[in-house]
């Protein structure tokens, strides 16, 4: 376990992760405002095996983990946190089926909490502007916008926000 909240499991992922997996990665409004495209199942299966080969790394600098829901130990998401030059971001995506719940509200909180115990001393994330919802919760928990820019990979108008821990 990587850290919980009232609700959910933060873990490593692993196999069994697969078919939850698949089915976030291949959903096209999951990914409408992220990086990445719609995959096939052997294509999130190498990607799946990829992330679970990094925990192993002697220098990883991008962690992906398993969002877990206590209730059911059901798979429910995935979240990012990537050191990036100066940068720790994080991110996060959802099943659909598990939106508008408070999830990315509850674990926004949990790993504000876990960066602070890794001692990093802020943390930023990238919203694409139409992702109101998103951009609400870090604004809910204080986090300041840095710049606005053209997403490279979407090309899409998207917002960089910090929090210092």
């Amino acid at each position: 376990m990587i850290f919980e909240t009232e609700r959910l499991l933060i873990r490593k992922l692993n196999v069994k992760d697969l078919q939850g997996f698949h089915t976030l990665e291949s959903n096209p409004n999951v990914l409408k405002y992220a990086t990445g495209n719609v995959k096939n199942f052997q294509e999130n299966k190498k990607e799946l095996q990829d992330l679970i080969r990094r925990y192993n790394l002697a220098h990883n600098d991008f962690w992906i983990y398993a969002i877990i829901l206590k209730e059911h130990t059901t798979f429910i998401g995935t979240v990012a946190l990537v050191k990036d030059g100066a940068d720790n971001e994080i991110g996060y995506r959802f099943l659909e089926e598990y939106w508008g719940n408070g999830f990315a509200t509850e674990l926004c909180k949990g790993l504000i909490s876990y960066c602070k115990q890794l001692g990093m001393p802020k943390i930023v994330g990238y919203v694409v502007d139409e992702n109101t919802a998103s951009a609400k919760i870090l604004k809910r928990f204080s986090f300041k916008v840095v710049k606005h820019f053209i997403s490279e990979d979407i090309q899409l108008p998207e917002t960089k926000y910090e929090l210092i821990l």
